[in-house]
């Protein structure tokens, strides 16, 4: 059964604002609803159309009234972040991750009227660590639990969402376990990371990389958001490209740095305000993470438009991304070095 009055959580941020535009555009939705604390971004407001713009903060128990008075029926709930704003962000992060949920999840649990819930969730809680799988399922624990950031935030939020399924079992609750986002119009880490001139790696590390095309994730979304379809789903694209391959296709250069230094560098670039690395994010880089996608292709009935080397070549073309140096310099660079190791006697 289609929505008819549908809230959408992080609407200042390109994956919440972009959903509630789409949203804003099906004229089978008689009411859309965007809340955070900030207003989008003037060309985002205007794209969200007929979208109503509710400035409200999703950690105070007023988002309760919110919801009934316009007798919502569908929640979406794309605010929960792993990008932290500002030199306080990681508190404000976590505090409107799980707070929010929390508050979020009590003001569905009041309501009578509200019968779909759509949590944004991210691949992260399963870690990543040298023991993993080649691909992660739905019902796969993690090897190590995430202990910090982002993807320990993740976890707490998809345990009060189990709670609130287990109370709440007329409300039809879809969970999207999504991977990185990547594309032209999107902004995270990871685009920030890639477009760095020289990008730094782990030493004697090749992380395997699964990413998802921001177009895709919207798609996803929206069709969570229409349709009941209960359950948690792994989004991403198919295939895998690794770490060195990335930075090679983005024309980077890569900056191998010996595992005892990761911290201080992660720090130098966070304090020069390029990229803002957690450790959860630094494990990534470390080992990777891939997941299987069989219930999104069979059970959800999604298949993403873009695979992940062809999410993240949109993405090197979007941006207009030029190689920091040029492709016969690096190549007559890369034989030099495998010259001189052809050279070194093997004892």
């Amino acid at each position: 059964m289609a929505p008819n009055v549908v809230l959408v959580t992080g609407v200042s941020r390109f994956l919440g604002g972009h959903l509630a535009a789409r949203l804003a555009a099906d004229p089978s939705i008689e009411r859309v609803l965007g809340v955070d604390t900030v207003p989008p971004p003037r060309d985002l407001l205007r794209r969200m159309g007929r979208a109503e713009f509710v400035r409200a903060d999703i950690r105070n128990p007023l988002i309760t009234k919110v919801i009934g008075s316009a007798r919502v029926d569908t929640v979406v709930h794309a605010s929960v972040t792993a990008n932290p704003a500002g030199p306080t962000g990681r508190t404000a992060m976590k505090e409107m991750n799980v707070i929010g949920t929390m508050q979020l999840l009590a003001a569905c649990q009041r309501s009578a009227v509200v019968r779909r819930l759509v949590i944004k969730s991210t691949s992260a809680v399963y870690g990543a660590s040298s023991r993993d799988p080649a691909m992660f399922t739905e019902d796969m624990a993690p090897k190590e639990l995430p202990s910090s950031g982002y993807a320990k935030d993740a976890v707490e939020v998809e345990g009060y969402v189990r709670g609130f399924a287990r109370r709440r079992p007329d409300v039809a609750v879809t969970t999207l376990r999504f991977t990185n986002f990547i594309g032209p119009r999107i902004d995270t880490v990871l685009t920030r990371y890639f477009a760095l001139p020289i990008v730094p790696t782990v030493l004697g590390y090749d992380a395997r990389m699964q990413l998802l095309h921001s177009e895709d994730a919207l798609a996803v979304m929206e069709r969570a958001t229409q349709h009941d379809l209960p359950g948690v789903f792994n989004v991403g694209g198919d295939g895998v490209l690794m770490l060195s391959q990335a930075i090679r296709r983005a024309g980077r250069v890569a900056l191998p740095v010996p595992s005892m230094a990761v911290p201080t560098v992660g720090r130098l670039v966070r304090s020069a305000r390029l990229v803002d690395f957690s450790p959860d994010q630094m494990r990534f880089l470390n080992f990777g993470r891939v997941v299987d996608t069989t219930l999104l292709q069979r059970d959800f009935g999604f298949t993403p438009r873009w695979t992940t080397t062809q999410a993240f070549d949109d993405y090197v073309s979007g941006r207009a991304l030029r190689p920091t140096i040029d492709a016969d310099t690096l190549a007559a660079a890369e034989r030099s070095i495998l010259d001189f190791a052809a050279r070194i006697p093997i004892r």
